[in-house]
């Protein structure tokens, strides 16, 4: 299953397929006893998929035993032992994946030439990403981390590592000589490489970035300026053969301070748009402003979900299941928000105050 979504990735997704391309959403659970509901709920879905294959007078045959024999492979490969908050199928002919959502979904199937990408998208952002990069002389590991995790990333040449004649860190941090190799050249060179490595990536990904190694290593980083240096630095050495959950532990503290900082932050700023009249809230007046491309800056408690149904000139409230019901329309203002360059925050439920759980700041 698939659980990490790059802009490239994205861009892959949401390319037109040959019709149909078909997108399967149901809600998981992560324990019991909530989770012993998965397995039947998950079939009944992949089933509705298939009924609406067969009667759809668009599908060829062909087309529809290539599609569904596609869904039968990516159930197959589901493990619901391992899921989140939300699973995402996409199969199309000669396709399919599996993505497990840290974010809930509504139960849904959707046949169209393009995926359904909105879910994913939100649950993206909602993660707040960020990237680790563990430094010491010999090896420099790159993790790709989220909401409550970290996993190893290979990606861009990661992880970097070099083999040097008579070179034992472990003997000398024993002999209290570890520092010294921060100063060795060749050492020096191996982190520029890995500074050059990770700018390209920012590049193509921007992300927050953390840097952990042993002091030594953090002030070589300091001397030789770079992206790395810039980076959030985390002394804990050991971390480039570590393991995800040794370096969750090590930045959480961290990642948890700086996300209250940038909470703190982004409620003055909403408090100033008020002043300003820049400021919008809630999903009726945002969906028309994130349509029109004016939101510069959006806000979104992390747990916040409203059905709605479009009556023609607002947005209303709607149960789950009404006839027109739109029970993602949070997830479609994230996405539509992503699409106009908008920066999206995700922030701790209540933390918006009065805002009704979303909010933003207008470009004009």
């Amino acid at each position: 299953m698939e659980n990490a979504l790059s802009p490239a990735t994205l861009s892959e997704l949401r390319r037109p397929r040959p019709y149909p391309a078909v997108s399967v959403l149901t809600p998981t659970h992560r324990r019991e006893p909530e989770n012993t509901q998965d397995r039947v709920r998950l079939r009944n879905v992949v089933a509705e998929a298939k009924k609406q294959l067969e009667t759809d007078p668009a599908v060829t045959r062909e087309r529809r035993a290539d599609v569904a024999d596609q869904l039968d492979r990516a159930l197959a490969e589901v493990d619901l032992a391992h899921t989140e908050d939300g699973l995402v199928i996409y199969a199309a002919p000669g396709e399919h994946q599996v993505w497990s959502l840290a974010r809930a979904v509504p139960e849904r199937v959707v046949l169209s030439d393009t995926f359904l990408t909105r879910n994913l998208v939100s649950a993206q952002a909602a993660e707040r990403p960020f990237w680790v990069l563990s430094v010491s002389a010999d090896r420099v590991t790159l993790w790709n981390g989220g909401a409550d995790r970290v996993t190893e990333e290979h990606t861009g040449g990661f992880p970097l590592t070099r083999n040097r004649e008579n070179f034992d860190a472990e003997r000398q941090e024993r002999i209290g000589d570890l520092p010294s190799t921060f100063r060795d050249e060749d050492t020096r060179h191996f982190l520029r490489d890995a500074d050059t490595a990770v700018a390209k990536l920012l590049r193509e990904e921007p992300r927050p970035l953390y840097v952990t190694g042993e002091q030594a290593a953090l002030s070589c980083i300091d001397e030789m300026g770079g992206v790395t240096r810039d980076a959030v630095h985390v002394p804990h050495g050991g971390l480039s053969h570590g393991t995800p959950e040794a370096v969750w532990q090590a930045v959480r503290p961290r990642h948890d301070a700086e996300a209250r900082r940038d909470t703190a932050a982004l409620a003055r700023v909403l408090d100033s748009a008020r002043g300003h009249r820049m400021f919008a809230a809630g999903v009726d007046e945002l969906w028309q402003n994130a349509r029109e491309g004016r939101v510069r800056l959006l806000a979104v408690e992390e747990n916040y979900q409203v059905t709605v149904r479009d009556d023609g000139a607002h947005l209303v409230p709607a149960a789950s299941g009404d006839l027109d019901a739109r029970e993602d329309i949070v997830d479609e203002i994230v996405e539509q928000c992503l699409e106009t360059g908008a920066d999206v925050r995700f922030v701790p439920d209540g933390a918006l105050g009065d805002a009704a759980g979303i909010a933003a700041v207008l470009r004009y």
